[in-house]
């Protein structure tokens, strides 16, 4: 399972950046373009922008694996230990039942946006709206991997040495 984790993780890291690249790439070129020839690339203006959705959704389970969403943890530092863990489990659960209703809710726009296109590429808008569901079924699954050290300590599973080890952004 853990072998499977690993590889899970790292189709997801190669994943956000090979969308970075691309749109590093897409984006370069058109500067470059515009000032050598003056002419640009009608269609990379919406490729930058599709890929950098797809970013977001894709990369935001690496980031709640190392604790890099926000988090406010006073009531949690105040309040005793197995209460803790209770506030953690409860946490975790609300996140879940979130995520499978943003993937519902996901699924239902990609499926009404799959008849418009895009006005440069002419790309049906399915296959920009799938990175909404496809993105909470990755924080879901991320979740559930790191559930298990988040709830006991607090801790999570990839954080870097000495950052986001226990908890985020105490505020």
């Amino acid at each position: 399972m853990r072998r499977l984790e690993r590889a899970l993780v790292a189709l997801n890291k190669w994943a956000v950046i090979a969308m970075l690249a691309g749109m590093a790439l897409v984006v370069g070129a058109n500067v470059a373009l515009r000032y050598t020839t003056n002419e640009s690339l009608p269609w990379a203006d919406e490729v930058a922008r599709y890929l950098m959705i797809w970013m977001t959704f894709v990369g935001a389970g690496l980031a709640l694996r190392t604790g890099g969403h926000v988090a406010i943890t006073n009531l949690q530092d105040v309040i005793p230990s197995r209460a803790q863990i209770a506030l953690r489990a409860g946490i975790v659960l609300v996140l879940l039942a979130f995520f499978l209703f943003m993937i519902w809710t996901g699924q239902d726009y990609m499926t009404r946006m799959q008849y418009q296109k895009s006005p440069a590429l002419r790309l049906p808008f399915k296959y920009v709206y799938a990175a909404m569901p496809i993105g909470f079924a990755l924080l879901a699954v991320h979740l559930l991997l790191i559930a298990r050290p988040f709830i006991a300590a607090g801790t999570y599973r990839d954080a870097p040495d000495g950052e986001a080890q226990t908890g985020a952004a105490s505020g």
